[in-house]
């Protein structure tokens, strides 16, 4: 088994806009999420540079398989042709099981329909370090949370 990985999950969301309103959560609106999906992220913070802009270093509480976490982050990469936002780890609850975590999302949109892809990249500590299977499933569901709270606004 290797110490590098890369997990790959994709969602489809069915209702126009969708994608763009996620998109636009992450890059415009961080600090709603805590609105669109409370039982998973409780806090958001700027700590440097501006909301959604490369080079940020942002800040999140958030709740993941049961337990109360913490991550920093910088952001790499914004392309808003694609709709996607690269945010590297530099502090947090995921550094003391990997030695690099990089998070990546970008949304196709295809006439009504909205592809959700997120990419996670990891280098872990050891060989028994676990996968961020859990985390990867904690991402998608996230998505269906700002789609069902996109409806209930419309």
């Amino acid at each position: 088994m290797g110490l590098k990985g890369k997990m790959i999950g994709q969602t489809v969301v069915k209702h126009s806009g969708v994608g763009d309103v996620f998109h636009d959560l992450f890059s415009k609106r961080p600090h709603d999420l805590t609105i669109a999906s409370p039982d998973k992220i409780q806090g958001f913070a700027q700590l440097e540079g501006g909301i959604g802009a490369v080079g940020s270093m942002i800040f999140w509480n958030y709740t993941h398989d049961g337990k109360e976490r913490v991550a920093k982050q910088i952001i790499e990469e914004v392309d808003e042709v694609k709709q996607s936002i690269k945010f590297r780890m530099i502090e947090g609850d995921l550094l003391e099981l990997y030695k690099t975590f990089v998070i990546t999302y970008h949304v196709d949109t295809d006439g009504e329909d909205n592809l959700v892809t997120w990419t996670m990249e990891y280098e872990k500590l050891d060989e028994l370090g676990p996968h961020p299977g859990t985390l990867l499933a904690f991402a998608l569901h996230l998505i269906e949370d700002i789609e069902a709270h996109h409806l209930n606004q419309a």
